[in-house]
């Protein structure tokens, strides 16, 4: 298959890689996530500095940390997007080994920070979260795995990433992380799917996945009393869902006004999983129709360049990182408006945290690396090198 993509028309020798890299990447996607990070900067002048006065720091001190680790992920972003597919997948593989192992020994060194879940490892001047790169990871082992299972007498692919994928919702719900757990199987299921996997079968891992939503409601407290919140008839209003339900309803169309938002006072979460309550409340609706045209942007312009594509492993795998992304972002906002109970997932590029933007970085950078515009040659010059 790779001579499909790249044999029919060879780079030019001595080719620069800017330029090129400049003429083949989504500039339309690349520049929505520059203004998704600059709204979340925008937005986190507002909803860190009440935190930082509790936690007696200087006003700012988020919002530094935030520009800091943002500027790592979009560098980390722009270099990957100029690897080659190849390379992509090798460092792939190598981070998802890593992130698997930081997940494995989470439950004996890593801590909770009296949330409730043990996910971070804390590293003293700060701590990281190795679900977060975890997740692109595995979408690269997977599709390379599912990709592998097309050619002839090759492994049984699609059997080994699923299996893989129960582990790592195994290891995610000992946490417990169950929105991560289900995000990681759904990106499988849509990459399975994609690479021509029976209906009836992902009905079947759906049921499974009811099943292991009432074994863990039965078992977790953590879980149950999450559930519990979200079924409850009435919102208690001082819970953090009750406090970005009426953060919504009091922003309305335009916003009270910016500085003017009083939900950031009194959600300690507000810089990070319901920072879309911030954005409803000081600038209203337009603001968030507006950041859902961002991702819209990079999620359909993502699919319908890789509808083009016709190496496997490239269109499994951009499938996999677009779904990822768009569905972690989706399960952020759907939380804050009470369509889902509460996750602990951050929202793309806008909300706080050095794992999220990092892990994010890398996530697209491997998108954009696979949307990038390739020689695809025709049919009939394709059938013709491969009788060759």
């Amino acid at each position: 298959m790779t001579e499909m993509v790249y044999g029919v028309m060879p780079a030019r020798e001595g080719d620069p890689i800017l330029p090129r890299w400049w003429r083949t990447i989504d500039k339309w996607s690349l520049s929505a996530v520059f203004f998704l990070f600059a709204i979340g900067i925008l937005l986190g002048l507002a909803a860190s500095v009440p935190l930082a006065e509790r936690n007696g720091l200087p006003p700012y001190h988020y919002v530094q940390r935030q520009l800091f680790f943002g500027g790592l992920g979009l560098g980390t972003m722009v270099v990957v997007s100029m690897m080659s597919p190849q390379l992509v997948r090798r460092i792939g593989v190598i981070g998802f080994l890593f992130a698997f192992v930081a997940i494995m020994f989470l439950p004996v060194f890593g801590t909770d920070y009296g949330k409730g879940a043990v996910r971070w490892y804390s590293l003293g001047f700060g701590s990281v979260q190795p679900s977060e790169f975890l997740k692109p990871g595995f979408v690269i082992v997977s599709a390379w795995l599912i990709a592998a299972s097309h050619e002839i007498n090759g492994p049984p692919g699609r059997l080994y990433s699923f299996i893989l994928a129960l582990i790592i919702c195994v290891f995610l719900a000992l946490q417990p992380d169950f929105g991560q757990a289900c995000l990681v199987l759904f990106s499988w299921g849509v990459m399975y799917f994609v690479g021509g996997a029976p209906f009836l079968l992902l009905l079947g891992i759906a049921g499974l996945v009811v099943f292991g939503g009432t074994v863990a409601y039965s078992n977790s407290e953590h879980f149950a009393r999450r559930i519990d919140g979200f079924l409850a008839p009435e919102v208690d209003p001082r819970t953090q869902l009750g406090y970005a339900a009426n953060a919504i309803r009091e922003g309305g169309f335009f916003g009270v006004g910016v500085g003017e938002g009083q939900v950031k006072w009194s959600l300690p979460d507000a810089h990070t999983d319901f920072i879309i309550a911030v954005a409803a409340e000081e600038y209203g609706l337009i603001l968030v129709l507006v950041i859902l045209l961002l991702y819209a942007t990079i999620v359909v312009r993502s699919v319908m360049r890789l509808m083009r594509e016709r190496d496997p492993f490239i269109r499994l795998a951009g499938t996999g990182l677009a779904c990822t992304f768009a569905v972690q972002a989706m399960i952020n906002m759907s939380v804050a408006v009470r369509l889902l109970p509460a996750k602990g997932m951050t929202l793309p590029f806008v909300s706080y945290g050095g794992s999220s933007l990092i892990a994010g970085g890398i996530l697209v950078g491997m998108l954009l690396c696979c949307t990038r515009k390739r020689p695809q040659g025709d049919f009939a010059e394709i059938l013709y090198r491969g009788g060759r």
